[in-house]
């Protein structure tokens, strides 16, 4: 073969490479790719080996219709203890009444709780997509917005923080029977306890979509909805560094009709391998070490956004209190699209996003998002993030000179050398 994988191959992978060396050749490739480049993506990561071999595992051979002690195949005595410890390990982490480790991913989990609380043609509310929001929470395109009736909140266009007078005025007049709070692209603390008592002026079920900042919850760097929300809804990767999962959390009263919403409602049986892959991230998201990580993911962010701004970049309501953070390149003289091209040619990777208030379209917005999950899990620190400025500025300045971009990528490339990321095997 033309690649090296480490210097102790498994049979998994020698099989692998036995019957398909195509699929391998491209797997080893984007290892490499992860591991020469800095992503910045913020709902992107690295899994531990040992969430990798969970999930890796024969667990994927077992079908598990139902929950623990309720299924409708035979075969579960050690499956259940498999998925009873993943619940056990949620409920203790986040400390809440009742989880559910089954939705196969985030907008299954949050169609779990339409589902469960609302009729077709129910009111729910949202953020707005362009000034954060996520497709789930009612967005024209979703079918949570086609089957629901959305309203939207939004941001201050002064401040670009939630604009919490905005939403109560929309909860008062449209009476949702949903709201909810999170999505993917606020770059600062979200005050759940506001939008509870918004809820409970109006009678609705409060949710809050977590998955953009379990990890920083969980590492105690973001406060935690679970004392205030019905239902608690999130991804299990981004930044608590699990499998591609999700899972709900609720109060007790509402735990059988989420469950019902998501089995037999919405889907058939878990994937028992991606369910031990959250089992062990939620372990090791329970260790003293996984705190400083928390916080030290949004101290990069902190020292990322400053060096940023004092390169003249204009960020989404000034800064970021948490891992996230979104830059309007209007006044640099480039839109979104070629920006995030240029940069992923020079070893930078991240998306194009739109900003509130954009006067483009979606597929070529105004700006680009950006987090510091997965370069903190490479043990990158806030000396990094100045050096990670530098190189953006220099590319978003002349994004189409591509001698100075290569020259970008070498620099980047080798620079990653100094910092291995966790669950990457691949050898020159």
């Amino acid at each position: 073969m033309a690649f090296r994988y480490g210097s102790g191959m498994n049979d998994a992978w020698k099989a692998l490479l036995e019957t398909d060396s195509e699929i391998a050749e491209l797997i080893v490739a984007e290892e490499r790719r992860e591991r020469d480049k800095i992503r910045l993506i913020p709902s992107e990561n690295y899994v531990s080996h040992a969430v990798l071999a969970a999930t890796g595992s024969i667990l994927t051979n077992k079908y598990s219709e139902g929950y623990p002690g309720r299924r409708y195949y035979e075969g579960q005595q050690l499956i259940d203890p498999i998925e009873e410890m993943a619940t056990s390990r949620a409920r203790e982490l986040f400390g809440a009444e009742h989880a559910n480790v089954q939705p196969y991913s985030g907008t299954p989990c949050n169609l779990a709780v339409y589902l469960a609380f609302l009729q077709p043609g129910d009111t729910v509310m949202g953020i707005e997509l362009s000034h954060g929001g996520h497709l789930s929470h009612g967005h024209n395109v979703s079918a949570t917005g086609i089957w629901f009736r959305p309203v939207r909140y939004g941001v201050s266009r002064e401040t670009g923080l939630i604009d919490f007078d905005e939403a109560r005025d929309v909860a008062k007049k449209e009476r949702p029977k949903l709201i909810w709070a999170g999505g993917t692209a606020l770059p600062r603390t979200i005050d759940f306890e506001a939008f509870a008592e918004i809820a409970k002026e109006v009678d609705a079920i409060f949710a809050a979509d977590i998955a953009h900042i379990a990890g920083l919850i969980a590492g105690g760097a973001h406060p935690s909805p679970i004392p205030f929300a019905d239902v608690v809804t999130t991804t299990t990767h981004k930044t608590l560094r699990g499998p591609r999962g999700a899972m709900f959390m609720s109060k007790s009263e509402h735990a059988n009709k989420m469950d019902r919403a998501v089995f037999p409602g919405l889907q058939g049986g878990p994937h028992n391998h991606t369910t031990a892959g959250i089992a062990v991230a939620l372990k090791e998201a329970s260790q003293p070490e996984f705190k400083d990580y928390a916080k030290q993911t949004v101290a990069n962010a902190k020292v990322l956004a400053e060096e940023l701004m004092a390169r003249g970049f204009d960020l989404v309501s000034g800064g970021t209190d948490n891992h996230l953070i979104l830059i309007d390149l209007e006044g640099k003289g480039v839109t979104g699209k070629p920006a995030a091209k240029a940069l992923d040619r020079a070893g930078i990777e991240l998306n194009f996003n739109t900003v509130p208030f954009d006067p483009r379209k979606p597929a070529d917005p105004s700006g680009i998002r950006i987090g510091t999950p997965a370069v903190t899990s490479r043990g990158m620190r806030e000396p990094e993030m100045k050096k990670i400025a530098e190189w953006m500025d220099r590319v978003v300045a002349a994004p189409e000179n591509e001698d100075s971009i290569a020259a970008t990528a070498a620099e980047i490339a080798e620079f990653c050398r100094a910092f291995p990321p966790p669950g990457i095997s691949v050898a020159d």
